[in-house]
């Protein structure tokens, strides 16, 4: 049965507003900081707002990763022209790993419209997981190879990147800087390009997110499609405003302690999102 109209109040508004400033402010920051891309924090948040809030349709977990995709699609272009100034976007990687990567942003869109929010709970809990341990553990001299894939190795690669990324609501830095870094790719213009990969994930799949959606029932207010409105608008103008701070950062001090905080936070959301998957939590 589908909730009824409810106009909330202000004092209810209030603290939900300031919650959404908050992760908006945080998630621009590390997005510009560590190119991990602001979705590996939005999507949890989204989740215990909504559902907080007492919305929990059987596809809550697609109106998070959605919404996030498309803060993702604006976060990426503002993210990615602060770079570029700073002569951090490898165009020749860009042109060559997009194509890919949207085809594999629009089966995981189609992919991640038929699963259950237990499913992508557990999909972004185990992924999520694997990024914290990569950031806490992963040393700046590990290398697969001295340049970036090619051929046969790159068409199998950028489509799962965009895949995965899009089933985690995330954009191109938590798995495309790791992928570039491997390849010998400097760090600056891996997290600089991974913006552009962002866009090429966001883009195609929030397309698709609003074209479906429709008719289910219990979503949040003013959601259109599976993207809810209210909480994007809040978070891009939040991250609009953090995320060139965040580029200024990674151009200016050593993350490396920062990315061990981060890390060790990531991997409790992720775990923490692991064990409600398969209700344990």
């Amino acid at each position: 049965m589908e909730r009824p109209a409810v106009t909330p109040d202000l004092m209810t508004l209030l603290p939900l507003l300031l919650f959404l400033m908050v992760v908006g402010a945080f998630a621009g920051v590390m997005a510009g900081l560590l190119g991990v891309g602001g979705g590996i924090v939005l999507v949890p948040a989204f989740y215990h707002l909504f559902a907080g809030m007492g919305y929990e349709p059987p596809q809550l977990m697609q109106i998070c990763v959605a919404t996030s995709l498309a803060t993702i699609v604006f976060t990426s272009l503002r993210s990615m022209s602060g770079h570029r100034k700073k002569g951090a976007v490898d165009d020749a990687i860009l042109k060559s790993w997009a194509p890919g990567i949207v085809i594999g942003a629009l089966a995981g869109m189609f992919a991640a419209s038929s699963l259950k929010s237990d499913v992508l709970m557990a999909i972004f809990g185990v992924l999520g997981c694997a990024v914290g341990l990569w950031m806490a553990l992963g040393k700046a001299h590990w290398r697969l190879g001295a340049t970036m894939p090619q051929g046969a190795t790159r068409a199998a690669m950028s489509p799962l990147l965009g895949f995965f990324s899009v089933l985690m609501g995330i954009g191109g830095g938590s798995l495309g800087t790791p992928i570039m870094t491997l390849f010998s790719v400097p760090i600056h213009r891996a997290v600089g390009t991974s913006a552009g990969f962002g866009l090429a994930i966001a883009t195609p799949a929030v397309l698709g997110f609003l074209a479906t959606g429709w008719g289910m029932a219990d979503k949040p207010p003013f959601t259109v499609g599976l993207v809810n409105i209210p909480a994007f608008l809040v978070i891009i103008v939040m991250t609009f405003i953090t995320a060139p701070l965040g580029v200024r950062l990674a151009h200016a001090v050593d993350a490396k302690a920062l990315r061990r905080i981060f890390a060790a936070f990531l991997t409790l959301i992720a775990f923490r999102m692991l064990l409600k998957a398969f209700a344990i939590l």
